[in-house]
């Protein structure tokens, strides 16, 4: 008998409701606390909720780990019903829900957990590509260490129209902030070990940066594994979120070409504004 594979993941990865749907993903909700409330990300909760409660309050949300219950309850149902699951977490440098789910799958003989090393559609990249692999008949084992390797390929990056969110989430100084305003800075966060780092700056308005970006990202590349790319946008409008997917789609690269809705816990550090164009490479990211 085939073995019965489910992929699982927490709800940082970005991928729309119509590909959960089309590959039958499962995903175990964040905790996402407003004020004085907590919520469920992308059930309770959605980032123009986060955008209203800043402008009105001043306040950041602050995201909450999935801890080791909830991971095993989450788990359960999936084994009792003869599935091997393999669950993808947010980088394991930038939360504690990888380490809870390990804990959590020690519990089973057949949960599988892959550190993304990556946060968003980064790590949505590598849930379709462990899709595929079902697809080709590889075992639950052979999945989630192809897709461990695999982390290391993931080429993320996204340009922040504004350092607001990241300097009141105590991400950067005031002083950058005050640098980039005074200079028009847009800069590029680029995910490498796990972790985010800033990479290029760019200067202008932000609707020109993104088309400067999305050139820089894809010009004379040979090293591109062509199956698929994301363009996720955390609340851009939806003429400039167009512009990127079409200089993407004239490149001719790509098999297929998604765009997505970053969620709240991109939106929480980063805010509205922020795109990035993410795929895998053939090489390592260094």
């Amino acid at each position: 008998m085939a073995e019965k594979i489910v992929i699982t993941s927490d709800s940082t990865t970005d991928l729309s409701p119509e590909l959960i749907e089309r590959y039958g993903i499962k995903t175990l909700p964040m905790r996402i606390t407003l004020g004085d409330k907590t919520y469920r990300d992308t059930i309770d909760i959605v980032p123009d909720d986060i955008y209203e409660h800043q402008r009105k309050y001043g306040e950041l949300p602050k995201t909450c780990a999935t801890n080791v219950g909830e991971c095993t309850d989450f788990f359960k149902p999936f084994v009792d019903e003869g599935f091997s699951v393999i669950h993808f977490t947010i980088s394991s440098e930038m939360s504690s829900t990888y380490n809870n789910s390990v804990i959590a799958a020690s519990e089973f003989d057949n949960v599988y957990i892959v550190d993304t090393k990556n946060l968003s559609t980064g790590g949505g990249l590598l849930m379709l590509a462990a899709c595929d692999m079902i697809k080709a008949g590889k075992s639950a084992k052979e999945i989630a260490d192809e897709c461990t390797r695999l982390a290391a390929y993931v080429d993320a990056s996204f340009v922040i129209d504004s350092l607001e969110y990241l300097y009141k989430g105590g991400r950067c100084s005031a002083l950058s902030v005050m640098g980039a305003n005074l200079l028009k800075l847009k800069p590029c966060i680029e995910v490498k070990n796990g972790k985010m780092g800033v990479g290029k700056k760019y200067r202008g308005k932000f609707a020109e940066v993104l088309k400067q970006y999305t050139e820089d990202r894809l010009a004379n590349r040979e090293d591109l594994v062509k199956t698929r790319v994301f363009i996720t946008h955390a609340g851009c409008a939806k003429d400039v979120v167009d512009s990127i997917a079409q200089i993407v789609k004239s490149k001719g690269i790509f098999d297929e070409v998604y765009v997505t809705r970053a969620g709240c816990t991109v939106s929480s550090h980063c805010g509205a504004n922020t795109l990035g164009v993410l795929f895998i490479r053939n090489s390592e990211v260094k």
